[in-house]
């Protein structure tokens, strides 16, 4: 059975998507060995799974909650899509779809000028809307709930319209042998036409998605040109990026090159 902290701390990871052994450690008053020691158990019983310095929460058919995602790795992401709006000049088109590095990426898009924007993401249309040198373009379809996501057939079919200089496409989940993964079957099709209406596609996504599993398949990253990370711990994914061809870019200075760089 699960002692109290051990609950606390899973309902901590609900809550937040990420908890972290240092922050566990000073606010339950017990050493980082002792959290350590808690966060091998939960992960043992496949509520939560181990990251770097801590651990995430554990799903394999529903994804944590979107403003909760937002907090997940969120300095990672910052600089990921700081590195991802680099690679895209000024006067280009793009898609951009759904989720919280997305975002990061758009963000970081907005002293652009010139841009066509097409997505299926309303966070993002809505934080590009005011820019004056960014004309955004919003799919049509059924709205998502959980995160403003605008997803199935009738978005499909309007992305299709479209064939654009880069794509900027996240993922819920990275497996060993460099599958992409996500939870939703409705939003996987959007982003394959996202990805087949491209001349470019840059994935972004942090460390944590090597963690988590997913169950619908959205593809393989030796599909994409360009892989923004933090960090990729898999020598199986990096190995596959240099045979494929993938430029890969790692944010961290501590990956073994230099931030920013690719490798």
């Amino acid at each position: 059975m699960l002692i109290g902290r051990q609950h606390a701390i899973l309902e901590l990871a609900r809550e937040v998507g990420r908890v972290l052994v240092d922050d566990l450690a000073a606010r339950f008053e017990v050493s980082p060995q002792t959290i350590r020691k808690d966060l091998n158990e939960l992960c043992d019983r496949r509520l939560l799974a181990r990251v770097h310095g801590g651990a995430v929460l554990a799903s394999t058919v529903k994804n944590v909650g979107y403003e909760a995602r937002r907090q997940i790795a969120a300095s990672e992401k910052r600089a990921i899509g700081e590195a991802a709006a680099a690679l895209v000049p000024n006067d280009a088109s793009l898609f951009i779809n759904i989720g919280t590095t997305t975002e990061a990426v758009a963000q970081a898009l907005l002293q652009h000028s010139g841009l066509m924007v097409i997505t299926n993401n309303i966070n993002v249309a809505n934080l590009m809307r005011a820019y004056s040198g960014i004309d955004v373009v919003i799919a049509g379809g059924q709205v998502r709930h959980a995160d403003g996501g605008i997803i199935g057939e009738a978005a499909v079919d309007f992305i299709r319209q479209f064939k654009v200089d880069f794509a900027i496409v996240g993922a819920s989940a990275i497996d060993e042998d460099g599958a992409l993964y996500d939870y939703d079957f409705r939003e996987v099709k959007v982003a394959q036409a996202i990805i087949a209406n491209a001349r470019r596609v840059i994935l972004v996504a942090d460390e944590t998605k090597f963690e988590r599993t997913a169950p619908v398949r959205i593809g393989s990253v030796a599909q994409v040109d360009v892989f923004v990370t933090d960090r990729c711990p898999r020598e199986g994914v990096r190995g596959l990026c240099a045979e494929a061809g993938v430029e890969l870019i790692e944010t961290a200075a501590d990956h073994g090159g230099h931030a920013g760089e690719a490798v």
